[in-house]
């Protein structure tokens, strides 16, 4: 058994917007005395689009329908239908999440890029996902160690740390080569980040938009910038500097590092070779960013694994690996898909290991954390469950969930349970017997969420054996 789907990226980023499509192949990998594994085990790039840069109305305002062109324009000359589209990832970026009309940019795409279709800019997401589109997991994995890709971009350097192919750690910096736009003829500033400017006051350099710019004061600038990755990678000292350029937690440098690789627009910057005349191409500090970390005695400390993709890197990485397939023993009562942004509400291991009463009871109080404004708001409960369950557990585990999910039960939507160990099916079959059929009920297993975690349930797939699933931070981490 084998099924192709097709994925879109879509980075709408601080510098620049791009798209890709790819092709995930789906298959059982168990033998046929086994139960059913299926799993995505293919996935290739088969269509990639130009570089825009990211079109503004202003300094805080993205230009929504422009971006809608440059996306409607790229599908055509790709020869996909919206329609067409399985899954993927619309990731508004860096300083352009941050655009105050940034959300309704993704509901002008929301048409456009698919039935089911994540849209988010959390940081620490992005950092995952631009790393997974530079190969950094890979490369761990088949390396056994610890790998730190930075993904440098217009306004941000995104961060994530993998060991053996799993993620440990991530961060993200206000660093990024369009934080600084020059005019290239006059070397009159356009535009400068509150925290470059409060990061060149702390050196003593004092610039403001519409001031002259010297190359020394762009260079000394680019250094500092340069250095503090060094701080975060935990090979020069920490300063209150860090401080003011970390968006989130700082890296926790509890592991050893063996090897760095670089993604981004700056990337390209790093590797690339400019002439002196060349350093505004851009219109920004980029090519000198990457300048001054390409003097950076970094070789020394780490190996440098040059990536699959540099300017890219997010955009394969959402196209390609956002979505996973749940596990192959589920429950649906009807096709009910897409479901969307559907918020997690995990047990914890300690609720998990309270006598049923005591658990309906956490339950019930947990579900009535996530009122908004006084209404009820549609959860997923998660629970790990345990891999060899008695029938009498069972019954009594889905009567706990029924009583504890009462109020979701009780809202016009599906009750949707995850599960990690493959009982949902018996489980999700049990709690539709407790309901007398009446209500839509969704349980999928063979997936690990966690708390502040959003989930997309797509389309079934397989013959409906699985579902392919994206798990999501907030939309907005900043």
């Amino acid at each position: 058994m084998e099924e192709k789907i097709i994925s879109v990226g879509i980075d709408i980023g601080t510098s620049t917007t791009q798209l890709v499509f790819s092709r995930l192949t789906i298959e059982n990998t168990a033998s046929a005395f086994s139960i059913p594994k299926i799993s995505i085990v293919e996935k290739e790039v088969i269509y990639k689009s130009n570089i825009y840069f990211t079109p503004l109305l202003s300094d805080t305002e993205i230009d929504g329908e422009a971006i809608r062109k440059i996306i409607e324009n790229e599908y055509e000359k790709a020869g996909i239908h919206p329609g067409d589209v399985d899954t993927g990832a619309v990731i508004i970026t860096g300083e352009t999440a941050r655009k105050v009309n940034a959300s309704l940019v993704l509901e002008k795409l929301s048409g456009l890029a698919g039935d089911f279709v994540v849209a988010t800019a959390g940081p620490d997401l992005e950092a995952i996902i631009a790393g997974k589109g530079a190969g950094a997991d890979v490369f761990s994995k088949s390396n056994r160690s610890v790998v730190v890709n930075l993904d440098i971009g217009g306004g941000t350097t995104n961060i994530s740390v993998f060991k053996e192919g799993e993620v440990i750690d991530t961060t993200c910096l206000d660093l990024g080569g369009r934080l600084i736009k020059i005019h290239p003829d006059s070397m009159k500033v356009a535009y400068i980040s509150k925290k470059i400017k409060k990061l060149a006051e702390n050196m003593g350099i004092q610039i403001e938009v519409g001031q002259v710019i010297t190359v020394d004061q762009v260079e000394r600038i680019t250094n500092r910038m340069a250095e503090l990755l060094e701080e975060v990678l935990g090979i020069r000292k920490v300063t209150e500097d860090l401080e003011l350029m970390l968006t989130t937690k700082d890296l926790k440098r509890n592991y050893e590092i063996k090897y760095i690789s670089f993604s981004g627009g700056v990337a390209d910057c790093i590797f690339g070779i400019y002439t002196d005349n060349e350093k505004l191409i851009y219109g920004d500090i980029g090519v000198f960013l990457g300048k001054s970390i390409q003097k950076l005695d970094l070789s020394n400390h780490f190996g440098i694994h040059k990536p699959t993709e540099t300017i890219r890197a997010t955009v394969v990485g959402a196209g390609s690996h956002t979505t996973d397939i749940s596990g192959s023993t589920i429950t649906f009562s009807k096709d009910i898909f897409p479901l969307k942004n559907i918020p997690i509400l995990k047990l914890t291991v300690e609720d998990e290991q309270l006598g049923y009463e005591e658990l309906r009871q956490a339950i019930k109080e947990k579900v009535s954390w996530f009122g908004l404004h006084h209404e009820k708001q549609q959860v997923a409960l998660a629970i790990k469950g345990v891999k060899s369950i008695s029938f009498g557990e069972l019954k009594l585990l889905a009567q706990t969930i029924v009583g504890g999910m009462a109020e979701i039960i009780s809202m016009d939507v599906p009750l949707v349970i995850i599960v990690e160990h493959d009982i949902a099916k018996a489980l999700g079959q049990t709690i539709q017997t407790y309901l007398e059929y009446k209500k839509d009920v969704v349980c999928i297993d063979a997936v690990n969420v966690s708390n502040g975690d959003f989930i997309d349930i797509g389309k079934p797939l397989a013959n409906g054996r699985v579902v392919p699933i994206v798990i999501k931070t907030l939309a907005f981490g900043y």
